[in-house]
């Protein structure tokens, strides 16, 4: 299971609200027959994880969707 406890420096209240999102997300990479290594790459995060480690891949996927914005130069 998924640690539901927010990281100190990210709001418990959009922590719980991306890991529902992050959750839907992996559903719908693993009902497409893909892994948890294709669902955390579809979010741009390049840290390995196993094919069948889904609570670290929906920890990654949520912790994406909490950060800040970057800046991109024109």
């Amino acid at each position: 299971m998924t640690n539901d406890k927010a990281p100190a420096h990210i709001n418990p209240a959009q922590w719980a609200q991306a890991l529902g999102f992050a959750r839907q997300a992996g559903a719908r990479v693993f009902r497409d027959g893909g892994s948890a290594r294709d669902a955390v790459i579809a979010f741009g995060v390049t840290e390995h994880v196993a094919p069948g480690d889904w609570d670290r891949a929906v920890n990654l996927i949520a912790e994406v969707m909490c950060s800040a914005p970057v800046a991109r130069a024109a």
